[in-house]
Parts: structure tokens; C-alpha cells; sequence
């Protein structure tokens, strides 16, 4: 799960971290009674969106020689024209792709005299089970583009979870700041608290870009990403709370409420399957016979008729679908079951798509009788191959 930038900066402070002042506003009203609050002179206007590039994105409503999603603001009254021009409009980003998304919500900071900027970020590196902290010097860049260029100027600093955050780990990020006196001091207790959030609330990724050095000698964290393991929720309700579906794809969303693990993909063939590794398997095989998936959809291993009904009705609903593929392997979960559910949703939506499905597993003989009694033209397959080789051959004589 991702949140905002204010709401990140919001847990974040709570850690001791140094953040600067701001408010959120939903309105221009808000906008300009948030920037009333600040010191000033000046000010930062921040679409809030989930997705990176806004400084430099444009928005489709303003032209091309408009400001982008991070704008500088002198007085109350450019807070305002540009709250105006910002919200409700739609920004693209590198990162949002052509669509963009619509600005529902702004940021307004407090201006910062900035020294040097940095990068500094934490997630879970699979391969080794530890915390990687990802450091640069290169701050308020795309830290790929210095990955890819410089590779030499960022440092990955791994800490292991059964030993926790130890000083050496902040001097090692101090070190890699080429920081000294009390901005060292300032990083190694910055790192700290960040690790420490990081761990408290079961993230799968902080970053922060750019971490800044003032002029007045103090670093703050002037922009930030949070996403957070959306399996460890529940012992996390203040997080689950900041969750924003309007930044999320709906059939995503509804996909959640059902407990379906759901992707929209760039295909046209729609995928059923349960279980991660299979679903993985079967959208492989899909592009080996020369299509490409729709989606990635894993109804788990003891879904029920409600929810495989659910789930086929989420696929449909995507305009692209030009075909769906079901691919059950039935231990725990009864191939009846998924054959109900099947012919239950195809008969709601009026299935208009070409149906192949391959069964294999508990009950498999009474969920195949069901789908021949259906009256639906629904294909059966033997094995994954078999499937394969069958939906794409149906989208293409359908086409």
C-alpha cells in the first residue's frame, strides 16, 4: 500500500525526524489557509499523487509551457493561482504514463534555504533477508539514471534484522554523505530513527529524495515515498486508515474487497488461477504462444463460489479482455466449486468472450460435468499447454 507525501512526512515526524512545516489541503480554501499558517516569504505547492516525477510532469488541461506538479510560490496569492490551476486537472508523470492522475489533493510547505541535497533510501533486499539503506550524494535526481551513470556514487549499506540498526550502519551512511561535524552527528541519528520506522512499521519501502542540508546547518527530509506491506495491515489500523483508493486502478480496489490478489496488465487475455506461482506460470505460457496477459489474478487457495464469481466479473470488466483463461489446480480448493463460480458469473455478465478453462485436482470430474451442462461455450483443456494453445487460437479466429 502507498500514501501521500504529507501523510508519510506525518508518521515520519513522529520518529523526531526533521520535516518541514505544511499542511494538506483538499480545497484552494484550504491551499490558502495553510500558507496563511506559514512563515513564508516562501512557499511549495505539491501535487499529491502516487506516483514520482511531479516536479517535473505536466498537467493535459495547461499546455506544455505550464509549471509541473512542485511549484515555487512568492505570496498567499501565487499559493492560490496555483492551488487554482493544480487541482482537479491531470498530471503525467514518467512515472503515471500517458493517462496521468487527477490532482485531488496539494501539499503546501514552508520554503526551505537549501545547502546540498542527497538521497537516502530503505527497502527489504530479498536476496540477502536484510534492510538495504541506499545513499547518494546525487540527491533530487532519478537515482536510476545515477545508478546507470555513476554507479561509483551510491553506497548500499545492508543491516540485518536480528542484529537491528548498530552505529556503525550511521556512520557508514555519514560517511557516504561525505558529511562531517554535527551534520555527521545529525545523519548517523537520522538513519536511526528512519530504520526504526522503517522496522515499527513493516515498510517495504522509505524513501527519502531529496534528504537537504540547510543553510543553517540541519538536515530535513524535504520529500518523501512510503509503501508498506499490505499483508501486515492489521497490526497497523492508523496506516490502513491513509490508504487513498481514488490513486488506485477500481477493479484493483474491488479486487481487494473480495481478498483477491489482482493486477491490471497491458493484455488482451484474460488470466484466473490460483496460487502465485501458477498464475506467474500461466501468464509465461500465454506470451510463449504468442499473446500477452491481461491481468494477473490469484483467488487464493480457499476461495469460494462468491469470490471466483467475483473475480471473473473483475477480468470482463476490462475493456481489453479479448479472451480468459481459467487454470485451476484444485488441493485445498474443490474444482466444483471454481466450476459454479465459472458458469454462475459468465451467465451475470453474458459472457461475450471466448472461455477456455483447465481444471485438474479435487473433484475435477464433477467441476468438468458441471461446465458441460452448462449450455455455454465454454472450452476444456487437458493440461497448461493445452489451454495456452487454445485461447490464443480462439482470440484469433474471434478477431
Amino acid at each position: 500500500m502507498n500514501i501521500h507525501e504529507y501523510q508519510a512526512k506525518e508518521l515520519l515526524a513522529k520518529y523526531g525526524i526533521g520535516i518541514p512545516a505544511g499542511y494538506a489541503a483538499l480545497t484552494v480554501e484550504e491551499a490558502v489557509a495553510g500558507a496563511k499558517q506559514l512563515p513564508g516569504p516562501l512557499y511549495v505547492v505539491k501535487a499529491q499523487i502516487h506516483a514520482g516525477g511531479r516536479g517535473k510532469g505536466k498537467f493535459k488541461e495547461l499546455g506544455p509551457d505550464a509549471k509541473g506538479g512542485v511549484r515555487l510560490a512568492k505570496s498567499v496569492e501565487e499559493v492560490e493561482a496555483n492551488a487554482k490551476e493544480m487541482l482537479g486537472n491531470t498530471l503525467v508523470t514518467v512515472q503515471t504514463g500517458e493517462a496521468g492522475k487527477q490532482v485531488n489533493r496539494l501539499y503546501v510547505t514552508d520554503g526551505v534555504d537549501i545547502a546540498s541535497e542527497y538521497y537516502l533510501s530503505m527497502l527489504v533486499d530479498r536476496a540477502s533477508g536484510r534492510v538495504a539503506m541506499i545513499v547518494s550524494t546525487e540527491g533530487g535526481m532519478d537515482i536510476e539514471q545515477v545508478a546507470h551513470d555513476t554507479p561509483e556514487k551510491i553506497t548500499t549499506i545492508t543491516i540485518d534484522p536480528a542484529q537491528g540498526f548498530m552505529p556503525h550502519h550511521g556512520r557508514a551512511v555519514a560517511f557516504a554523505l561525505n558529511l562531517t561535524g554535527d551534520l555527521n552527528k545529525q545523519a548517523q541519528k537520522l538513519s536511526r530513527q528512519l530504520y526504526t520506522a522503517f522496522m515499527d512499521l513493516d515498510c517495504e519501502m522509505l524513501e527519502i529524495n531529496p534528504l537537504v542540508e540547510t543553510e543553517d546547518g540541519k538536515l530535513l527530509v524535504l520529500d518523501t515515498k512510503m509503501s508498506f506491506d499490505s499483508n501486515a495491515l492489521y497490526r497497523h489500523k492508523d496506516v490502513e486508515a491513509l490508504r487513498d483508493v481514488t490513486e488506485e486502478d477500481p477493479a484493483e480496489v474491488e479486487a481487494s474487497e473480495y481478498d483477491l490478489a489482482y493486477i491490471k496488465l497491458d493484455g488482451s487475455i484474460g488470466c484466473m488461477v490460483n496460487g502465485a506461482g501458477l498464475a506467474m506460470a500461466t501468464m509465461d505460457i500465454i506470451k510463449l504462444n504468442g499473446a500477452f496477459p491481461a491481468n494477473f489474478l490469484d483467488v487464493g487457495g480457499g476461495a469460494n463460489r462468491e469470490k471466483v464469481t467475483a473475480a471473473f466479473k473483475i477480468i470482463l470488466k476490462d475493456p481489453a479482455v479479448e479472451g480468459i483463461l481459467v487454470n485451476i489446480f484444485g488441493g485445498i480448493m474443490k474444482c466444483d466449486v471454481i466450476a459454479d463460480g465459472i458458469v454462475a458469473a459468465a451467465k451475470d455478465v453474458n459472457l461475450s468472450v471466448p472461455l477456455v478453462v483447465r481444471l485438474e485436482g479435487t473433484n475435477v470430474e464433477q467441476g468438468k460435468e458441471i461446465l458441460d451442462n452448462s449450455g455455454l461455450p465454454i472450452v476444456s483443456a487437458d493440461d497448461l499447454g493445452d489451454a495456452a494453445r487454445k485461447i490464443v487460437a480462439e482470440v484469433k479466429q474471434a478477431a
